[in-house]
C-alpha cells in the first residue's frame, strides 16, 4: 500500500474503529458527520480498505461525482465513474454515443466481478436496467482457434445493438466482406479484424480505423453489447404486441377526449418505429420504450448486490431524486397530452419508495457535513470527526509557508501534494529556502508528528483532521488551480489526412486535368478483345462522355470550389478548358513570384540568435497542465530552431480552436524573455486580450516575468505608466489590440511578435505590422486549418507548423438532433441553470433576435436574457459580453458571432436554432464553443418541424445526425474549412480562381509554379501506356462497396516503386484477405508502367506474338542497353530499326502473367544500367 503511513492516525482513532463495530453488529445505516469535500475520500478510502466487498458511492450531482471521483483516484485504482442516462422523452433523431460508451465500459467492469469502487449520482438508481442475467449472455468471448458461425453471430451482435455498415470507422459498427469480420466494441479502444478459415478462427487484428491498416495480432477478445438495450427475437416480438396494444387503448382515450391532433401525432410516431422494429429490430428512441420489451427488468442496485453503498449527503440526494421525479412526471404529462408518448413509458423509472425501502435494508454508511435531521435513511449509530478545510492560497507560497510552520510546531503530520513529480522535487527546495526540512517519498509507509512529507498526486481540496493531527495541502493550493494530466489514450483521427477522392459519390463533380469538369456516372466495366478493365465513366457537356482506364485514376480528381456553387461543365474537345486553366496560370504565377521574393529578402536579414534553453525554461515546460500533443512538440521543436538561428523566424501556427496554439506561443516568448528581450502579443478584440492576459499572468506566476496589457479597458493614465514601463524596458510581455502598433508604442528591445487570429486583421494593420518586423521573430497563429496539400505546395515559402491532433478532451459534448419544443428547451436551460450554468442560445436572425428573447423570457421568467448579435458597435457588444462573463445574465442570445475564439468556460450548453439552415462547418465551430470545462456539455440541434422538409434540408439533417458521432459530418466540416483556408492564404482574389479550375488541380498548378520559380525545375515526366490483352480489375465479388474499390484503384494506380506496390499488396491481403489474379495482375501493369516511365519508355503495346516497347529518343538505346539485353534474352529480343525507337520481345504460347513478370524483370535491368551511369 503506497499510503499505509497516510491511512494509520484514521485507522487508529476511536471514531473509525465505532465505524467498523456497527459494520460487525450490522446496524445500519451508519451516520457520519462532519465531513465535506476532499476529506471524505479519506474515510471512504479507510473503509474500502477494512471491506472484501466493492463500494458504491452515490451523490447527488454529476460534478460531485467527478469530484469525488478524481478525489478516490489517488488513493485506489479500481475506481470507476458511471456517468447518468438522461430520462427524457425528447424523441431526439440521434444522440452522441460518447456517454453511452462510457456506460457501457463501468457496466462491464461491474459484471466482472473483483472488488471496486464505482461512483455515480443517485439518479442512476431510479431508472431501470436490463434483466441482468440477458446482459450476461451477451459477452462473447472469442479466441483463436475457436469456431464461429458470421450469420448467426451477425444476427446476435444486431441484438445487443450493433449496426452493420460498408467500412467500421466508429465504435458499435461491424462489418464482414467475406471470411472477414471487422466489429469495433465500445469497450475497447482499437476496433478488431476476425478472419476466418472455414468456420475455425484463423487470426484476430487490432486494426487502425482510419487507415483500416491491422496493427497487432491478439489472442482473444471480449466482445460487449453497444446499446444498453438487448433485443432478442422473443423480447421484440413481445415489444411489438405491447406497444399496439398500448397505441390502441390510448387512441381509444384520446378519441373520448376529441384530440385529433394529439392522435395522429401517436399513431405515424409509434408507426414509424413499429416499422422500424420490424425491418431492422431495434428503432431510435427504443431505450425509453424498455418497459414493453421485458417482463422483469433490473435495478442498478441489482448489478451492484452484495455491495456496500456509500450516500454523500443524504439530504441533497433525497431533493435530487424528488427533483429527478417531478421534472420527469411533469415531462411525462405533457408528452403524454402531446401524443408524442405512450402511457406505459412511465415505468422507465422505478417507483420513488421502492428506493428508499431497498436503500433500508442493505449496508448503507451516509456521509453529511453537519448533522441535519433527514426523513430518508435515518441513521441507527452516528460518529462525528472534526475537520476543517483548508481555505485556498492561490499559489501565494508566504501565506503557505507560515501554515505549514504552524502545523510543525502543533506537531501534525503534514502531506503536501505536487500533482507531478518534478513538481514535488522542486517544491523540497523551496521549502528548504524558506526554512522548512521536508521529504520527497513515492510512497508514504509511515510518517513521524511534526514532519513533511511531499508525494505525487492530487485532490481537489486540502484537509486535516484536527483530532488525528493529520493535514493534507493540495496540488492546487500550492500551485493554484492546475488540471490533471490525462492518461495518453489511443490518439483520435487527424483531420487533414483525408484524401479527397475516397469520397466519391454517383453524381459529383470531376477534373480530369487534360479534359475539365465531368460529372461521374460510376464504375462500368468493358471488354475489350476479349478481356475485361474497370473504366470510370464520366459524361460531359452535351451528352458527351468519357471513359478513363481505371490504371488512369491519378488524373481524375473530386471537383471541390466554393460551398454550394455548381461548376460548369466542360465541353471535351473544346478550347474553353485550355483557356480557363492559363487564366488560372497567369495568375498563380504572379502570387508565387511575390512570395518568393519576400522569401528570399528576409533570408538575406540577420536576426538575433537565442541562446539554448535555460534550466528555467525547462521548469516552466512542466508546469503545463496537460500533455503536450505530438503536433505541439514538433512545432515547439521547430521554433526553437528557428529562435537559435540567425535568421529571423516567420512562422505560422495553424490548429483549430483549442488545440493547444497558445501554449506553443507561450513557451517561445518564456524563451525570449530568459535572453532579455520584450515580446509583443498582438489579438485582434479588447476581450481576447483580458482573457490571454488572465491566462499568462497566470502562467508565468511563479517566475520574474512582468506581463502588462494596453487595452480600452485601461484609463489613459494607466495607459501611460505601461507604455512608458514598456520603453524602458521594465515590461517582458505586452499584450494589446492594435493599440500596441501605434507610433507612440515603442519597446526598449523587441525581440519576438506574437499576432494572434491573424485572419481577423485588416491590411492596413498588416500593413504596419510588416514594417514593424524587419528583424524580429514573428510568430503567426491562425484557427482557419489550412489544408495540408496548399501547404505541401507552399514548402520553403513559408514556414508551417500544423497542430491537427485535438487535445485529449475531458468530457464530450453530449449532442442532440431534436425537433424544437418548449418543453426541452425549458429544460434543457433549466438543466444548465441548476448546475450554475449559462447557456449560449444562437438565432441566426437580426431582425427578429428581440422577439425570440422575449420569448424565451415568458417560458423562463427565472432566467436572465442578454442579446449580441453582429449590427451592435463594438463596445456594446464588448460590455454584453464581459457582462456575461461575468455571470450577470444566465442566457446568451447571440447570432453565429460567437463561433470565433471567445472562451467562455462556465458555458456548457448551447442550443442551435433552425440548425438546418447552417453550414456544418458552421456547427462544427458552434458546437466547439462549449465542453472546455471538467462538466459534461449538451449541444441541441433544433429545427421546426415543416410539414414539408426540403430536399437540402433533410439532406442537411441527415448529414447533422452523421455529426453528432463526429465521424462522416466532421470531415465534411474540414473540408469546407480548409477551402476558406485556403482563400485566405493566398489572398481573396484566388477565390474564384481556385473555383475554376477546382481545388486540388489548383494546388499541383502552384506546386508547379513554385518549384519553377525557385529553380528545382523537374522534367515533365513521362506518361508510358500500357497496352497487354490480360484481365486486370477488381471483381465485385472481392470488394463489394464501389467507394471502397475507387479508394484501392486509385492507390494501385499511384504505384511509385516496388516498395508502393510489396506495401499496398499488405494493405489489401489485409482488409480484403487473398489477393486474386485478375488483381495482382493490375497491380503488376500499374508497376511495370512506373518503372518504364523511369527509364524512358513510352509505349508498351502488344502486337501479335510479340510486345513492343517504344522509347521517347533514340539515344535511349545506348551500346550498354543493346549488349545487355541480347545477352540475357538473346532470341526473344529484337531492335527494330525505323522511325522509331523500338524493340520488340517475342513470346510464343507462353502464360500472360508470365509475359508480364518478364517484362518487368527487362525494364528492371534496363533501369539499373541507366543508374550505373
Amino acid at each position: 500500500m503506497r499510503l499505509s503511513g497516510l491511512m494509520k492516525p484514521l485507522k487508529e482513532s476511536n471514531q473509525f474503529k465505532d465505524i467498523l463495530s456497527n459494520i460487525e453488529k450490522k446496524a445500519y445505516p451508519i451516520g457520519v458527520y462532519g465531513l465535506s469535500e476532499s476529506a471524505k475520500s479519506y474515510l471512504v478510502n479507510g473503509v474500502y480498505e477494512q471491506l472484501d466487498k466493492s463500494m458504491l458511492i452515490l451523490t447527488h450531482s454529476d460534478v460531485e461525482a467527478k469530484n469525488i471521483y478524481e478525489d478516490l483516484s489517488f488513493y485506489v485504482n479500481d475506481v470507476y465513474y458511471y456517468p447518468t442516462r438522461e430520462m427524457g422523452f425528447y424523441n431526439a433523431d440521434a444522440v452522441s454515443g460518447d456517454l453511452r460508451w462510457e456506460r457501457l465500459k463501468v457496466m462491464k467492469k461491474i459484471t466482472e466481478g473483483g472488488k471496486k469502487i464505482i461512483i455515480t449520482c443517485i439518479e442512476a438508481i431510479a431508472a431501470t436496467y436490463i434483466p441482468m442475467d440477458l446482459l450476461q449472455k451477451y459477452v462473447f468471448k472469442l479466441s483463436v482457434g475457436g469456431t464461429l458461425n458470421f450469420n448467426s453471430f451477425s444476427e446476435k451482435l444486431i441484438q445487443c445493438g450493433y449496426e452493420r455498415v460498408d467500412r467500421v470507422e466508429t465504435k458499435g459498427e461491424f462489418c464482414i466482406r467475406g471470411g472477414i469480420m471487422d466489429l469495433y466494441p465500445p469497450i475497447s479502444a482499437l476496433p478488431f479484424r476476425i478472419e476466418l478459415y472455414d468456420d475455425e478462427i484463423d487470426s484476430i487484428r487490432t486494426f487502425n480505423s482510419e487507415t483500416q491498416r491491422s496493427i497487432d495480432k491478439i489472442k482473444k477478445i471480449e466482445i460487449f453489447p453497444a446499446k444498453e438495450i438487448i433485443l432478442t427475437e422473443d423480447s421484440r416480438k413481445k415489444g411489438y404486441d405491447r406497444i399496439k396494444e398500448d397505441l390502441e387503448n390510448m387512441l381509444g382515450s384520446l378519441h373520448k377526449k376529441k384530440d385529433k391532433e394529439a392522435r395522429e401525432r401517436i399513431t405515424s410516431l409509434v408507426n414509424i418505429n413499429l416499422e422500424a422494429l420490424k425491418e431492422t429490430g431495434s428503432f431510435k428512441d427504443v431505450d425509453s420504450y424498455m418497459p414493453y420489451f421485458y417482463d422483469t427488468t433490473s435495478t442498478f442496485l441489482d448489478y451492484m448486490k452484495g455491495a456496500f453503498i456509500v450516500v454523500d449527503d443524504a439530504q441533497r440526494c433525497q431533493g435530487k431524486l424528488d427533483s429527478v421525479y417531478l421534472e420527469f412526471e411533469e415531462n411525462y404529462e405533457t408528452s403524454l397530452r402531446r401524443g408524442s408518448i405512450l402511457p406505459k413509458q412511465a415505468e422507465g423509472l422505478i417507483d420513488k419508495q421502492r428506493i428508499y425501502e431497498e436503500l433500508e435494508t442493505l449496508e448503507v454508511m451516509t456521509i453529511n457535513s453537519i448533522a441535519k435531521t433527514t426523513k430518508v435513511l435515518k441513521p441507527r449509530s452516528i460518529i462525528s470527526f472534526s475537520q476543517i478545510t483548508i481555505y485556498n492560497y492561490h499559489g501565494q507560497l508566504d501565506m503557505l509557508i507560515d501554515d505549514i510552520k504552524d502545523k510543525k510546531s502543533k506537531g501534525y503530520k503534514t502531506v503536501i501534494l505536487s500533482g507531478t513529480r518534478t513538481r514535488g522535487e522542486r517544491l523540497i527546495d523551496t521549502l528548504r529556502d524558506k526554512g522548512i526540512e521536508s521529504v520527497y517519498k513515492d510512497s508514504i509507509s509511515k510518517i513521524e508528528f511534526g514532519e513533511v512529507v511531499v508525494t505525487f498526486g492530487n485532490q481537489l481540496k486540502g484537509f486535516e483532521y484536527p483530532e488525528l493531527k493529520l493535514c493534507i495541502i493540495s496540488d492546487k493550493e500550492v500551485f493554484g488551480g492546475s488540471k490533471r494530466k490525462t492518461v495518453s489514450r489511443a490518439h483520435k483521427k487527424g483531420a487533414s489526412k483525408l484524401k479527397s477522392f475516397t469520397e466519391l459519390k454517383l453524381g459529383d463533380y470531376v477534373v480530369h486535368v487534360n479534359h475539365g469538369i465531368g460529372v461521374y456516372k460510376g464504375i462500368k466495366q468493358l471488354e475489350v478483345h476479349g478481356h475485361k478493365r474497370d473504366y470510370l465513366d464520366l459524361s460531359y457537356n452535351s451528352g458527351d462522355t468519357l471513359y478513363v482506364p481505371v490504371e488512369q485514376l491519378d488524373l481524375v480528381q473530386k471537383y471541390i470550389g466554393s460551398e454550394g456553387k455548381a461548376p460548369k461543365i466542360s465541353k471535351l474537345g473544346g478550347a474553353e478548358w485550355v483557356k480557363a486553366k492559363n487564366k488560372v496560370k497567369n495568375s498563380i504565377a504572379d502570387i508565387a513570384e511575390d512570395l518568393v521574393k519576400l522569401y528570399a529578402t528576409r533570408a538575406t536579414l540577420k536576426g538575433h540568435k537565442y541562446s539554448k534553453d535555460t534550466v528555467w525554461q525547462k521548469q516552466f515546460e512542466d508546469e503545463f497542465p496537460f500533455d503536450e500533443t505530438p503536433d505541439q512538440l514538433i512545432a515547439i521543436k521547430e521554433i526553437k530552431k528557428d529562435m537559435e538561428s540567425d535568421k529571423p523566424m516567420d512562422r505560422l501556427i495553424c490548429g483549430d480552436v483549442g488545440y493547444g496554439k497558445i501554449e506553443v506561443a507561450v513557451r517561445a516568448a518564456f524563451k525570449a524573455v530568459m535572453d532579455g528581450k520584450q515580446v509583443a502579443f498582438l489579438v485582434p478584440t479588447t476581450i481576447l486580450a483580458e482573457q490571454h492576459y488572465k491566462n499568462l499572468t497566470k502562467r508565468f506566476s511563479d517566475f520574474p516575468v512582468k506581463v502588462e496589457m494596453v487595452s480600452r479597458f485601461r484609463t489613459p493614465a494607466q495607459q501611460k505608466v505601461v507604455i512608458k514601463a514598456t520603453k524602458e524596458g521594465n515590461v517582458d510581455i505586452l499584450i494589446g489590440t492594435h493599440r500596441i502598433i501605434q507610433s507612440d508604442v515603442k519597446f526598449k528591445d523587441l525581440g519576438v511578435l506574437i499576432i494572434d487570429e491573424e485572419q481577423r486583421f485588416g491590411v492596413t494593420h498588416k500593413e504596419k505590422i510588416k514594417s514593424l518586423r524587419k528583424n524580429i521573430d514573428v510568430i503567426t497563429l491562425t484557427a482557419t486549418p489550412i489544408p495540408r496539400t496548399l501547404h505541401m505546395s507552399l514548402t520553403g515559402v513559408r514556414d508551417i507548423s500544423i497542430i491537427e491532433t485535438p487535445p485529449e478532451e475531458r468530457y464530450p459534448i453530449q449532442t442532440y438532433v431534436v425537433e424544437f419544443n418548449d418543453q426541452l428547451i425549458r429544460d434543457a436551460i433549466l438543466r444548465e441553470m441548476n448546475r450554475k450554468g449559462q447557456v449560449f442560445f444562437v438565432y441566426n436572425r437580426v431582425e427578429t433576435i428581440k422577439d425570440m428573447a422575449a420569448y424565451i423570457g415568458k417560458l423562463l421568467p427565472e432566467a436572465r436574457v442578454c442579446i449580441a448579435h453582429g449590427q451592435m458597435t463594438e463596445r456594446e457588444l464588448e460590455s454584453v459580453m464581459i457582462e456575461f462573463m461575468e455571470n450577470k445574465y444566465d442566457i446568451l442570445m447571440c447570432t453565429t458571432i460567437i463561433e470565433t475564439g471567445i472562451d467562455i468556460q462556465n458555458t456548457n450548453t448551447i442550443i442551435i436554432y433552425e440548425a438546418d439552415k447552417m453550414g456544418l462547418s458552421q456547427l462544427y465551430q458552434l458546437r466547439g464553443r462549449v465542453g472546455r470545462s471538467n462538466r459534461i456539455a449538451y449541444a441541441y440541434l433544433t429545427y421546426k418541424k415543416d410539414k414539408v422538409l426540403t430536399e437540402v434540408a433533410e439532406k442537411r439533417l441527415k448529414a447533422i445526425k452523421d455529426f453528432t458521432e463526429l465521424g462522416s459530418g466532421f470531415k465534411i466540416a474540414m473540408r469546407d474549412l480548409e477551402i476558406r483556408g485556403a482563400g485566405n492564404m493566398m489572398g481573396g482574389a484566388q477565390h474564384g480562381h481556385m473555383a475554376a479550375v477546382g481545388y486540388d488541380l489548383y494546388c499541383r498548378m502552384l506546386e508547379e509554379t513554385v518549384k519553377n520559380i525557385r529553380g528545382d525545375v523537374e522534367k515533365e515526366p513521362i506518361e508510358t501506356s500500357v497496352e497487354i490483352k490480360i484481365d486486370a480489375y477488381i471483381p465485385g465479388s472481392y470488394i463489394e462497396d464501389e467507394s471502397q474499390k475507387i479508394e484501392i484503384y486509385k492507390k494501385i494506380a499511384a504505384i511509385d516503386c516496388l516498395e508502393d506496390m510489396q506495401e499496398i499488396q499488405e494493405e489489401i491481403e489485409d482488409r480484403f484477405s487473398d489477393i486474386p489474379s485478375c488483381v495482382a495482375n493490375l497491380m503488376n501493369i500499374a508497376y511495370l508502367r512506373c518503372t518504364a516511365a523511369k527509364v524512358g519508355i513510352i509505349e508498351i503495346k502488344e502486337g501479335k506474338d510479340e510486345i513492343i516497347l517504344e522509347f521517347d529518343s533514340a539515344q535511349r538505346i545506348t551500346k550498354e542497353v543493346v549488349k545487355v539485353l541480347v545477352s540475357k534474352y538473346n532470341r526473344s529480343i529484337v531492335f527494330k530499326l525505323g522511325n522509331k525507337p523500338v524493340f520488340s520481345y517475342k513470346f510464343k504460347n507462353c502464360i500472360k502473367e508470365e509475359v508480364l513478370t518478364n517484362l518487368i524483370e527487362i525494364v528492371n535491368r534496363i533501369k539499373s544500367i541507366v543508374e550505373i551511369k
